[in-house]
């Protein structure tokens, strides 16, 4: 499985943010690209524990039987709903929000696991760094599918 503590599945992953541009279409979803760069790199904050969003009830509750959706092998589902924190609705500017994602994502690869968050994911409760780099990953593959790349 891919992994974003693995050079190449983070080289990868950057590669294809570079073919991104501020015109590139969603296929699925309301956010533009900017916008969707902007929400990966929220969700990096999360991973690299810069940012900790409270956990919700609903997480609560089942959020420990639904973890494995954000690791597994199986894409995840279209619009499927997100952390309320990083929903981003207002304008971004392409450019700095690509730019700000791939140093986030670089940062976190570079860090490796022993850096990755212990804070609880505010859904999925608590995961080990390899679930982590596992789930962004799927993440990040999940949202560039979304734009075509």
């Amino acid at each position: 499985m891919n992994n974003m503590f693995n050079h190449l599945d983070m080289t990868q992953i950057l590669n294809r943010i570079d073919t991104l541009n501020a015109q590139s279409q969603p296929l699925w979803g309301k956010m533009d690209a900017a916008q969707m760069l902007s929400h990966c790199s929220a969700f990096q904050d999360i991973a690299m524990g810069i940012t900790n969003p409270p956990r919700g009830w609903l997480g609560r509750l089942v959020g420990n039987l639904a973890k494995p959706v954000f690791y597994n092998e199986k894409p995840l589902p279209r619009n499927m709903s997100t952390i309320p924190d990083i929903l981003i609705t207002d304008p971004r500017e392409f450019e700095t929000e690509r730019e700000q994602l791939k140093e986030k994502i670089i940062a976190f690869q570079k860090n490796g696991p022993e850096r990755c968050t212990t804070h609880p994911h505010a859904f999925f409760g608590k995961l080990t760094p390899e679930q982590w780099g596992r789930g962004l990953y799927k993440h990040l593959d999940h949202h560039l599918k979304q734009f075509g790349v």
